[in-house]
């Protein structure tokens, strides 16, 4: 007895213990830069755009993506439903009953049964304890699926929309450029019959106008293609009109507040993901460690039996048993099991720290792109203001016969081209932006959210 006592104690001391393990990384960096803007959970809002702000919720209602996600959480809450049944008792009920033939030679048969039958297994090592809390963690991993899932769908539908607002605004550039163009002809037309332009001008600002038709072809495709694929991230068919209105560009505020890297850890869904896996994979490692200990079962059979209905309830049998069962040798099976889920956590580890050092990497590359891009749309306003007077001094010339038709020619083309690289250059800033705020972005409440937690509340009683 007291060996038996001596060894569960050794067995319980050698049990492995649970680890909270940190972010595989030495000496985190705090972010080379920052801003004074706090970012909101629902990041979007920082544009100050109620449209975006209504195709959001929206979205996030009716994406097919987002709600087949949400159906892969559930069922993986149904899953965790079903291994936590195994820490309760097991119950059957049986019920049998038969007519033998002839009689005279099976008067001393059963022919009727009623019975009760359970089994137990008592958790002496917590075995069973740690594969369900594995399989929880596992459940709450693909609760943060849904989670990055939900910020993605917002960050496309964000980038689609100002791709949308460009396009259009690109086209209406391109519509004006076209007007300039048959005017410009015209002049020269008429110019060209008083002898003072050649033919080739005329010909030169036909292929520019011509060139610009161009542009409004491939500017009217991208808005027809980007309304259609707004409404499927709407969860609309894409021959369905949708009723947009064109609106300015939002004002880019200062940078947001990076935070410390660690708070952007605990913050950002996928990281949790990665780290929910990694605890998982532990749980797993030890739950295949207590598979080589011994296991105790318990059982109880009660049974009704009689030859007849009249008498079934004035006979009855119970019995009660136990069973130790202790594993001795199964040509290293368990052990390999135990190596299996041992290597599992360490790669979650490693997958962990990679994909904490892509998110402290996709922060980074924001803020310098952000900053980068800033000086870049300077830049090119810059150019489109000198393109603007350079022209207007060329075509005083050219009236004048001081320069020729060429100068103008080229001038005008590059004034023009900078105009819509102005515009494409706005969009890269916005959806910059938009990849920074997405970088930062914590979980936020969708309509699900309520019966998320409903579901994480029955979760903590099992």
């Amino acid at each position: 007895m007291l060996y038996i006592i001596f060894s569960a104690i050794v067995i319980i001391g050698c049990s492995p213990r649970y680890t909270n393990v940190a972010v595989p990384i030495d000496n985190v960096q705090e972010f080379s830069t920052t801003g004074s803007i706090v970012l909101e959970d629902e990041w979007w809002t920082a544009f100050e755009d109620e449209q975006l702000n209504t195709l959001i919720d929206s979205a996030l209602h009716s994406n097919m993506n987002l709600a087949a996600i949400w159906e892969q959480f559930r069922a993986s809450k149904a899953v965790l439903r079903r291994e936590a049944s195994i820490k309760w008792p097991q119950i059957d009920a049986s019920a049998q009953t038969a007519r033998n033939f002839p009689e005279p030679d099976f008067v001393g048969g059963e022919n009727t049964q009623l019975g009760l039958a359970t089994s137990y297994e008592v958790d002496l090592w917590g075995r069973i304890r740690t594969a369900v809390q594995a399989e929880k963690l596992r459940a709450d991993a693909s609760l943060f699926d849904y989670r990055t899932a939900a910020i993605t769908l917002s960050s496309q539908i964000a980038s689609t929309w100002y791709q949308l607002l460009v396009a259009k605004k690109q086209l209406e550039i391109t519509e004006e450029q076209i007007a300039v163009n048959e005017d410009i002809i015209k002049l020269i037309r008429s110019r060209f019959v008083g002898g003072q332009i050649r033919a080739v001008d005329i010909l030169r600002q036909a292929q520019l106008l011509e060139s610009t038709k161009e542009q409004r072809i491939i500017f009217r495709t991208n808005v027809e293609l980007l309304e259609n694929q707004l409404a499927v991230l709407l969860g609309k068919q894409p021959q369905e009109p949708l009723e947009l209105e064109s609106q300015p560009l939002p004002q880019l505020d200062e940078l947001p507040e990076t935070g410390l890297p660690l708070e952007l850890v605990r913050r950002r869904p996928d990281l949790q993901r990665s780290y929910t896996l990694l605890l998982a994979a532990d749980r797993d490692m030890a739950s295949a460690v207590k598979s080589k200990y011994p296991r105790l079962s318990l059982s109880a059979r009660g049974q009704l039996r009689s030859n007849n209905f009249d008498n079934l309830f004035e006979n009855w049998a119970y019995s009660i048993a136990g069973n130790l069962l202790a594993p001795l040798f199964y040509g290293g099976q368990l052990s390999a099991e135990v190596n299996r889920t041992e290597a599992i956590k360490r790669q979650r580890l490693y997958e962990y720290g990679q994909a904490t050092l892509t998110a402290f990497l996709e922060v980074e590359n924001g803020v310098t792109r952000d900053i980068m891009q800033k000086e870049r749309l300077e830049n090119i306003e810059r150019q489109l203001d000198l393109a603007e007077k350079s022209n207007k001094q060329l075509r005083v010339e050219f009236l004048n016969g001081f320069s020729p038709y060429l100068d103008v020619l080229i001038g005008l083309d590059a004034e023009q081209q900078l105009r819509r690289d102005y515009l494409a250059a706005q969009l890269q800033q916005i959806q910059i932006r938009i990849d920074l705020y997405r970088a930062l972005a914590g979980g936020f409440e969708t309509d699900r959210e309520m019966e998320i937690e409903m579901e994480m509340e029955k979760t903590k009683q099992l």
